[in-house]
């Protein structure tokens, strides 16, 4: 089984900074993405960055300049380090990590949720 454990959520002031990490254990065989994805009240799920294992990243435009994403492949973990939020970041924050995982057969392609992290900015 693979476990994921997000942290680093919270309130934070126009302009603020708040850095999420999260992270992968289990019977993991490799990584090929991990991802953030955030969702609003009465918004559908949105992708916010991702990164690949030879660190390719991509980001919606909304957030381009002002979150960096990042990932440790010998910790398997992601972290977004946010910088000059706004009101309309808040959301809730999910990873999304897809992998190799090992079974007693053979190696399967997964993918992983997070349990998701509450980010609030107030104005």
């Amino acid at each position: 089984q693979v476990q994921v454990v997000e942290s680093g959520g919270g309130l934070v002031q126009f302009g603020g900074s708040l850095r999420l990490s999260c992270a992968a254990s289990g019977n993991i065989f490799s990584i090929n993405v991990m991802g953030w994805y955030r969702q609003a009240p009465g918004k559908q799920r949105e992708l916010v960055a991702d990164i690949t294992s030879g660190g390719s990243s991509k980001y919606s435009e909304s957030v381009k300049g002002r979150f960096t994403i990042s990932s440790d492949n010998a910790k398997n973990t992601v972290y977004l380090q946010m910088n000059s939020l706004k009101p309309e970041d808040t959301a809730v924050y999910y990873c999304k990590i897809d992998l190799v995982e090992r079974t007693s057969h053979y190696p399967i392609q997964t993918q992983h949720w997070g349990q998701g992290t509450q980010v609030t900015v107030s104005s």
